[in-house]
């Protein structure tokens, strides 16, 4: 019941976005919650987490890397395409670059659960790519987005170590010292992400209610040729480097997921609500997209190559 509750996550944001901008008064005076609302995510982020997890850097270093190079490489880059390409405005391009310059989201290890993938590695993925997005976001912020305004690449690494780095270790450091008490909760933590992040949607259409109207179908439509771009750039070139499907399932979601969540607290912490409108539908799209490629794959054969970190991880 629960993962299903779960799993119909991009209802549940449409559902509460349609509210929000219905009904846009309930949730504005939310405003100040975002922030602590995406340190709620990281900390049951941390929580999932072990020091196991990173053991699979030396296991499978060529694949993680991969994956956090295409995830910092093109995702950027292809943001900064689309913006021209759309001719958006300043303040919408910066939203679209800032959901390119972020780490890959948790909804990653979530998809790649249901698309049969390697969860250790994802989960291992997510977090090398988080850790590190502390110092490599902010600077490629600063690389693409320095015409669009001035980016406060110090006060940003400093932001990124309250609301990323710190969350992430203590939820680490409590899996690992109170392993048997959070074990207790885990089943619950992916449930309290989802509520969280469902909130954040609302709170930012609620900000950008009378913009939605006139932005919304283009913004739509970039995020889906980013999230595409990704999904794809993700998959191919693991096949292209000769790595097994599993693999190939787990790169994929890795680079097209995005951590729009932490996009919006950013353009709402150094930027304005309407810069956080990209990340707002990217977190809507990614999850229906995710949904549904999850789904397909689900239903189609491996070869006998699963790996042993994914089969431990499901156990």
């Amino acid at each position: 019941m629960l993962n299903r509750v779960i799993q119909l996550f991009p209802l549940w944001a449409l559902l509460l976005s349609v509210i929000a901008y219905v009904n846009p008064d309930f949730f504005t005076p939310f405003k100040s919650a975002i922030i602590p609302l995406l340190t709620v995510i990281m900390l049951s982020m941390g929580l999932t987490l072990t020091w196991s997890d990173f053991s699979n850097v030396i296991k499978t270093p060529k694949a993680i890397m991969l994956g956090v190079l295409l995830q910092y490489l093109v995702m950027p880059f292809v943001a900064l395409v689309i913006v021209y390409a759309f001719g958006l405005n300043d303040t919408l391009s910066l939203g679209i670059i800032l959901v390119g310059c972020v780490a890959g989201g948790t909804a990653s290890n979530v998809m790649c659960f249901l698309a049969k993938g390697d969860v250790a590695l994802s989960i291992t993925m997510t977090a090398i790519s988080t850790l590190l997005g502390v110092l490599v976001t902010p600077f490629l912020i600063s690389l693409y987005a320095q015409q669009l305004v001035d980016i406060p690449i110090q006060a940003m690494i400093l932001n990124l170590l309250k609301i990323v780095l710190a969350p992430v270790l203590i939820g680490l450091l409590l899996n690992t010292l109170l392993r048997k008490q959070v074990a207790k909760i885990q089943t619950v933590l992916p449930l309290l992400s989802m509520l969280a992040i469902v909130f954040i949607i609302a709170i930012i259409v609620a900000l950008n209610q009378a913009q939605l109207s006139s932005v919304g179908p283009v913004i739509l439509c970039a995020v889906i040729v980013h999230n595409g771009i990704g999904l794809l750039s993700g998959y191919w070139a693991a096949r292209w480097c000769g790595f097994q499907e599993v693999v190939c399932r787990t790169i994929a979601f890795e680079v097209g997921l995005q951590n729009s969540g932490l996009a919006v607290a950013l353009a709402m912490k150094f930027f304005s609500p309407a810069a956080a409108i990209a990340g707002t539908v990217f977190s809507i799209w990614h999850n229906i997209s995710g949904s549904i490629l999850a789904s397909f794959w689900s239903k189609q054969a491996l070869p006998d190559t699963t790996s042993s970190e994914q089969i431990q991880s499901i156990d």
